[in-house]
């Protein structure tokens, strides 16, 4: 079984086939009944794959390369929490979006990662095609195997719309996932901080 960071058919800059993608989009727009040379859906194929790769270009990239020169030395054993990351992620499942926010927090065990580059971490695994439970577990793992914490906290607050425009139709439903480990998993005072700094509202 894959470990959650293992990266997975990372593809060549190059790699994603334009033409071909709007070619196949052009297609889908005639067999739902549409007519894809009318004026407002003329360059939809284009702006579609232009899309597409910007919402999937999580696979140009890996966590070693963002994190390469963003560790840091420091005599600093008190909880690290970045909250609040906002993100957008494309649901594998029905190829539509869900959004919200990632909280991260790690206890250092002599090294400390730059602050944006935490941000970015989630960025990178967010766009991929994902669903929550991994894309939480993916970003814990990478941190605990780049800097070997004491222990690491992911918590995912997050609005999917194939749950909000389809099946049951529940447009204030919201999923929270959760990946704690080391003293996060076995610690129970130091999850329930990790919670109440969550918690605790911007000022």
């Amino acid at each position: 079984m894959a470990k959650p960071t293992e990266e997975i058919s990372l593809r060549d800059e190059n790699e994603l086939d334009a033409p071909r993608i709007a070619c196949h989009v052009r297609e889908i727009i005639k067999l739902v009944g549409e007519d894809p040379n009318r004026e407002g859906l003329r360059k939809t194929p284009e702006r579609y794959e232009k899309a597409l790769k910007f919402l999937t270009s999580g696979y140009l990239q890996n966590a070693e390369k963002i994190l390469n020169g963003a560790t840091f030395t420091v005599s600093y054993d008190e909880m690290v929490v970045v909250k609040d990351i906002e993100f957008f992620s494309l649901c594998e499942h029905h190829l539509l979006p869900f959004f919200g926010k990632c909280h991260v927090a790690y206890l250092p065990n002599k090294r400390v990662i730059g602050l944006s580059k935490v941000a970015r971490l989630v960025n990178m695994f967010a766009r991929r095609l994902q669903i929550q439970e991994r894309l939480t577990s993916q970003i814990a793992a990478a941190i605990q195997e780049k800097i070997s914490p004491e222990g690491v906290g992911v918590i995912i607050e997050a609005r999917h719309l194939c749950m909000q425009m389809r099946g049951v139709e529940k447009q204030h439903g919201q999923a929270v996932t959760s990946a704690m480990l080391g003293g996060f998993r076995h610690n129970k005072q130091t999850r329930d901080e990790f919670l109440a700094l969550v918690r605790t509202p911007k000022p």
